[in-house]
């Protein structure tokens, strides 16, 4: 498939996650097969006053491309001027944000409140857009709550106003992340839509992924908490839709080799004491399913320095 001019290959790509989707763990999943990847949402507001910590955000590497930045705000304009900072960062796709359900983004007026507003959808799309020499793609929610689910809606007007992809969670922002998604409403907006339509929510395994594109007819699974210290659902989505087979159990000196090669790297690119807190939550994710878990995870939120996790590793039953 293509997301304008760019090329996808594969089934699954890396959705956006504050906290969790950087620099290195782009990296890890693309290496895993993730057929793009995006990156931790940015504040418009914050680049266009200058912000450095925003900068950071949009920093790419040739090693997790095709990659996408993503940015949060509910102002046209200043959506607008921050694209433009964006594209000096040298992004293959630009994503607008139309789904954080945080209360601190959403009661600000950005992220899911933005469905509140189709037509400011649209007006943000078509400021970004024009400014833009990349593809811009739109990540909505089913709706703001369950007396406005309108993402078809949205999706229409987003695709009208030259949105290149849609990619669909499926929960109104009233849900948060909890029950299950509704893929129902997935399928709905790529009947609805010309462009790529990806689906989101409730993916956590290869079967589920085939299930998605299965029932929804979406071009492309969208993985967020599914990749949580398992990067290798990526491969395992690859090898089952793409060559309809299995891929091999990850045993747990993989685990260990991978996640000492996603921390080492977070070091590289945070320095060793930024990186190594939020190592600590990364740590507890590889750690799950492994023999002794529990009490490993209790170790884990109290590493401070890389010779910590590696104590911790040997440690790690084989």
């Amino acid at each position: 498939m293509k997301i304008g001019n760019v090329e996808i290959n594969g089934y699954a790509c890396l959705a956006p996650m504050a906290g969790v989707t950087d620099r290195a763990f782009r990296e890890l999943c693309a290496g895993f097969g993730a057929a793009y990847v995006m990156g931790e949402m940015v504040s418009s507001k914050g680049l266009v006053y200058k912000s450095e910590k925003s900068r950071e955000l949009l920093v790419l590497s040739d090693a997790e491309r095709p990659a996408a930045v993503q940015l949060f705000g509910n102002e046209p304009d200043t959506m607008a001027d921050a694209a433009r900072i964006a594209l000096e960062y040298k992004p293959d796709i630009i994503d607008i944000n139309m789904g954080c359900p945080a209360p601190k983004i959403a009661m600000n007026g950005c992220g899911s409140a933005l469905m509140k507003d189709p037509e400011l959808c649209g007006r943000i799309v078509r400021a970004v857009k024009d400014v833009s020499d990349v593809p811009v793609t739109v990540k909505i929610r089913k709706g703001w709550d369950k007396n406005s689910v309108n993402a078809v809606e949205v999706a229409q007007i987003c695709e009208a106003s030259g949105a290149d992809a849609i990619a669909v969670h499926g929960r109104t922002r009233e849900q948060q992340y909890m029950p299950s998604a509704d893929w129902d409403i997935i399928k709905q907006v790529k009947r609805a839509v010309n462009v790529p339509v990806i689906g989101n929510g409730d993916v956590t395994s290869a079967e589920l992924a085939a299930k998605m594109m299965e029932q929804t007819g979406c071009d492309l699974v969208m993985i967020g908490r599914g990749a949580l210290g398992n990067p290798w659902i990526f491969r395992e989505i690859s090898m089952l839709i793409g060559h309809d087979r299995p891929s091999l159990p990850v045993s747990a000196a993989e685990r260990i080799t991978v996640l000492l090669r996603h921390v080492s790297k977070m070091c590289e690119y945070k320095g060793e004491a930024s990186a190594m807190r939020e190592a600590r939550k990364h740590a507890a994710w590889y750690l799950k399913g492994i023999k002794g878990a529990a009490a490993l995870r209790k170790r884990a939120v109290e590493i401070t320095t890389f010779e910590d996790l590696i104590e911790l590793c040997r440690d790690i039953p084989m």
